[in-house]
């Protein structure tokens, strides 16, 4: 029996060190995002933030191939660096936190085998300092003209700060398993806001790539809040 069961942590905590080094090999043009409505490396666009993505809006409680959840939750922690989810101020270095964006993050979307009809949205800190995440992810499927609720009941204790070079994530429920959702359909695209320490959107906005066969969504969608690890994210 603890062969077997050795032999079973070696195989997950592969897996998650596969899922890691994928998100490090994934181009910034991918994720990495920009200010709606103009390029990040000028420095000047300021974009602006659309109604549609303001994270009280969004409030309401309720790629490439698939992954195993269950076989990522919980096995990623041997990978991560030193953020935690603090006061929201410094990191574990003592240097000031800055808020993740698209000048110092990218941000991968991958469809999971498990839970089923679920998504990970993991953002990587790319910046030489620590940063934070707040809130959740604003997600737009599609053309969509809202963003997804999100689940209140995953709200975390404290702001997430991200260690430089250290990932965040979030899921989003994409479909009902037992098919209640209503207005299904598959989408192509999806951009990824983010929110101030406020909750508000900001102009920053990501551009993860999706499977190229599309992502089925219905009206029961919905996405967690940012949360330290992928077995957080998954459980709800």
């Amino acid at each position: 029996m603890s062969s077997v069961r050795d032999t079973r942590i070696r195989l997950l905590t592969a897996a998650a060190a596969v899922a890691l080094a994928a998100l490090s090999l994934t181009g910034c043009g991918d994720g990495s995002g920009e200010p709606d409505g103009g390029s990040s490396e000028g420095g000047s666009s300021t974009g602006s933030s659309s109604g549609s993505f303001s994270g009280k809006d969004a409030k309401s409680g309720g790629a490439g191939s698939g992954q195993d959840g269950d076989a990522l939750a919980g096995k990623d922690s041997a990978a991560a660096g030193n953020g935690k989810t603090g006061n929201g101020d410094f990191g574990a270095s003592g240097t000031k936190a800055v808020a993740c964006g698209g000048s110092n993050s990218k941000t991968v979307a991958a469809p999971v085998n498990r839970p089923v009809n679920y998504m990970l949205l993991t953002v990587v800190n790319t910046g030489s300092a620590p940063c934070e995440l707040y809130g959740y992810p604003a997600a737009r499927f599609g053309e969509a003209q809202s963003v997804p609720p999100v689940k209140e009941d995953s709200k975390p204790q404290a702001v997430l700060t991200l260690a430089p070079g250290e990932p965040g994530y979030a899921a989003v429920s994409l479909s009902a398993t037992d098919g209640s959702g209503t207005n299904g359909h598959t989408v192509k695209s999806l951009t990824v806001a983010f929110q101030d320490r406020t909750g508000e959107g900001t102009s920053w906005v990501a551009h993860p790539a999706v499977p190229v066969e599309g992502i089925y969504v219905d009206d029961s969608l919905y996405v967690t809040y940012w949360q330290q690890s992928m077995g957080d994210a998954l459980s709800w």
